[in-house]
């Protein structure tokens, strides 16, 4: 939505739009009901989903490029695929045949090697991948530290495998009249206190 409205703002460019029936979904439910119609009153042409003979079909139509945005796992893999049986996997075909800028906003987490591998696909298609991440960290605040990272009480959040500390102040290696030999000077400790000061020795 945020990016037809800024596109809208500069009043430079032609926009279409094109929403899949899933994307109608998410939009009602991520943004509301009125969402659609918004974002439809800003765009030049609101293409149906289905109409392949569209003018953003055909490669001769000039475009500046093509956002898809949400892009959806299975958007991602059709286009990967070359499987155009809609127009916005068609109209994103082309816009990689015409050697034009495509920008995929794929938001699926976790991602599985299939994933990554039509990821990597589209990469070397010429697409470009954006994962919608904020674009800035706000101020972290001491209350966000602290739900973060509360204060751990006791030694609960450790096992009771063996730790070990070792310091060496000195790791040298002596060559004598006849013998040769390592020479150091270490301290530390073995037990299941990680927390016992390593002065100790």
């Amino acid at each position: 939505v945020r990016v037809i409205e800024l596109l809208a703002e500069t009043g430079q460019c032609e926009l279409h739009l094109v929403v899949t029936p899933a994307g109608r979904r998410t939009l009602a439910h991520e943004v509301g009901d009125d969402a659609l119609p918004h974002i439809a009153a800003m765009v030049a042409h609101h293409h149906r989903h289905a109409d392949i003979g569209a003018s953003i079909a055909s490669g001769s139509y000039r475009t500046a490029g093509m956002i898809v945005a949400p892009c959806s796992i299975r958007t991602l893999s059709a286009i990967a695929g070359s499987a155009t049986g809609d127009l916005l996997v068609r109209a994103a075909d082309v816009q990689l045949k015409e050697r034009r800028r495509l920008v995929l906003m794929v938001r699926e987490s976790p991602l599985h090697l299939g994933h990554l591998r039509a990821m990597a696909a589209v990469t070397e298609f010429g697409a470009i991948v954006a994962p919608p991440l904020p674009a800035f960290v706000p101020p972290v605040t001491d209350a966000d530290r602290q739900g973060a990272f509360p204060d751990v009480q006791g030694h609960t959040v450790h096992d009771m495998s063996a730790n070990y500390f070792v310091l060496f102040d000195q790791l040298e290696w002596q060559t004598g009249s006849g013998s040769d030999a390592f020479s150091w000077d270490t301290k530390g400790w073995v037990g299941h206190d990680p927390c016992r000061p390593p002065t100790l020795h």
